[in-house]
């Protein structure tokens, strides 16, 4: 069953008395029915404000999470460039430091050999073996 609006009744009562011939109500059935689609006009241009306003609003929520998605994009692209600096930076650091550490481990070697020298120089010579305990080498 469908539903009837008390303007509908309103006007469907109007229209009853209109049919019954009394002039005076006839004009002031009339300008009311006048009122009433002029509210009816006032209604319809208001739901197509809504409409637009709710389609301003959807453009800006679209707006909104472009900027969101864009500021998404610039964090991984600033992540992603840290990265890369860390690694360049621990790959150079590696590469920086080996001719120093291969140059370490030429001087400790030779100074191995050295001191082995000495030390096999110092069974032969008293001097040296009485100069090496007093420096705690020996």
């Amino acid at each position: 069953m469908e539903k009837i609006s008390f303007a509908g009744i309103g006007f469907l009562f109007l229209l009853g008395l209109a049919g019954n011939g009394f002039t005076e109500e006839t004009v002031t059935n009339r300008q009311i029915l006048e009122k009433l689609n002029s509210m009816d006009v006032r209604i319809a241009r208001l739901e197509e404000g809504q409409k637009g306003l709710k389609e301003e609003i959807r453009m800006g929520q679209q707006s909104l999470q472009k900027q969101i998605d864009d500021i998404r994009s610039l964090l991984y692209v600033i992540l992603a460039g840290m990265f890369a600096l860390v690694g360049f930076i621990l790959w150079d650091r590696r590469t920086a430091l080996a001719p120093a550490v291969k140059k370490i481990d030429l001087l400790v070697e030779r100074e191995d050999r050295l001191e082995k020298a000495l030390k096999e120089f110092a069974k032969k010579e008293p001097r040296l073996t009485e100069a090496f305990q007093h420096a705690g080498v020996l």
